[in-house]
């Protein structure tokens, strides 16, 4: 969303960034920067999202919490001579589009839950196995707060339009994306961190040291909670798989790690940290692959930069990883999927290539004249527009 802003920036509008207090007073951010940042609550300013001791009542106070000082941020700016013209929210916070409604004046999941059987069909995909949905619609229950998060995000998504009071309101899951085509400048990072990042010359002067394409690269994100025996087999697996890899793994989780494992591999050979900057990483030609959980910032991250990913269909980038009867990725089953991509046989150059062939076809869109590019223009124009005739 950040990017998204900055891109806004560059074709002349003006851009706040919402953030929560505690999200606020946590992140790096970057003073130069030209979006201005202004922070609303979710009802627990001091632990954010751990504040609250679980999901299902952090997601309740955001709801109610955050609207009601969405709205007063809203109120704040249109007082303060910067009425905003148009609101921007993140898929996950659908509530967003009722405040911003209020202010002026259902796609059905295509899935048989629970799953158990046979395969699954989603427009535009191949058939899936059950256990290849997302961990909270496979194993219904289990993540009732993220199953409700995305459930919800399209509850009220017909009612994004053109409004009265000339806001637009418009839902987008913006990516990061805009970084990577070097159009902007000085614009190398995000611009906020949502932990302190491991100093990039550490992490540059570790990759600097092995050749092309042979480092894996892990990280399951900021919310991920792999059980014990998931971080055990893939600690071995990785070991197994003989190549050096960078293991993101935060503070809070590393006390899963196998210690008398890890202990014995040589610090050239794997590096954990419990934070970096994902798109420096990425970028290094020394990165053969990423191991991700598959959130859709990180994948189209990986696809910007030419990465191959455990992604396997459709876009052809990668493997696809099997879980056992116990829903674990067991250790041969990683050293598989590393070997192939990173080995240097004939499927890991097929989705090597492939990568790369996403990666020119992103370029291209991000491009001046790109679809992607024009997409903004468009919507920049419609926005200055309705503002004109206020």
């Amino acid at each position: 969303m950040l990017q998204f802003s900055k891109r806004l920036v560059s074709k002349g509008l003006k851009a706040t960034l919402a953030l929560t207090v505690h999200l606020a007073g946590s992140m790096q951010a970057d003073p130069s920067s030209s979006i201005d940042l202004e922070t609303i609550s979710d009802g627990h300013d001091l632990g954010g999202f751990m504040g609250p001791g679980s999901i299902e009542a952090y997601q309740t106070n955001l709801r109610v919490v955050g609207s009601r000082t969405l709205a007063e941020l809203i109120h704040k700016l249109d007082c303060s001579g910067r009425p905003l013209d148009a609101v921007i929210y993140d898929g996950f916070l659908p509530w967003a589009l009722d405040v911003a409604k209020q202010c002026r004046g259902l796609l059905p999941l295509p899935l048989p839950l629970p799953l158990s059987e046979g395969s699954v069909r989603v427009p535009g995909l191949p058939p899936l196995k059950p256990w290849e949905a997302p961990s909270y619609v496979y194993k219904l229950g289990l993540y009732p707060a993220f199953y409700d998060m995305v459930i919800n995000q399209s509850t009220n998504v017909d009612d994004a339009d053109f409004c009265s009071k000339t806001t637009l309101t418009w839902r987008s899951r913006t990516t990061q994306y805009y970084l990577l085509d070097k159009r902007l400048p000085n614009n190398t990072a995000y611009g906020v961190n949502l932990f302190t990042p491991t100093t990039t010359s550490t992490v540059s002067a570790w990759l600097h040291r092995h050749p092309p394409r042979s480092v894996v690269y892990v990280s399951f994100g900021s919310m991920a909670d792999l059980d014990p025996s998931q971080f055990a087999e893939l600690a071995h697996g990785l070991a197994l798989a003989s190549h050096p890899f960078i293991w993101i793994i935060r503070s809070t989780e590393q006390h899963k790690l196998p210690r008398d494992l890890m202990d014995l591999i040589p610090s050239e050979e794997a590096l954990i940290l419990p934070w970096c900057n994902q798109l420096e990483v990425l970028e290094s030609d020394a990165i053969g692959c990423f191991v991700t959980h598959c959130g859709l910032n990180s994948v189209i991250e990986a696809i910007c930069l030419g990465v191959p990913m455990f992604v396997e269909d459709v876009w052809r980038v990668g493997v696809k990883v099997r879980v056992d009867e116990a829903g674990i990725v067991g250790r041969k089953e990683v050293e598989r999927c590393v070997r192939e991509v990173v080995g240097g046989g004939g499927r890991g150059r097929e989705v090597t290539e492939s990568a790369r062939r996403w990666m020119e076809t992103v370029k291209a869109a991000m491009a001046e004249g790109g679809s992607l590019d024009q997409n903004i223009d468009e919507f920049v124009e419609k926005l200055v527009s309705r503002a004109s005739t206020k």
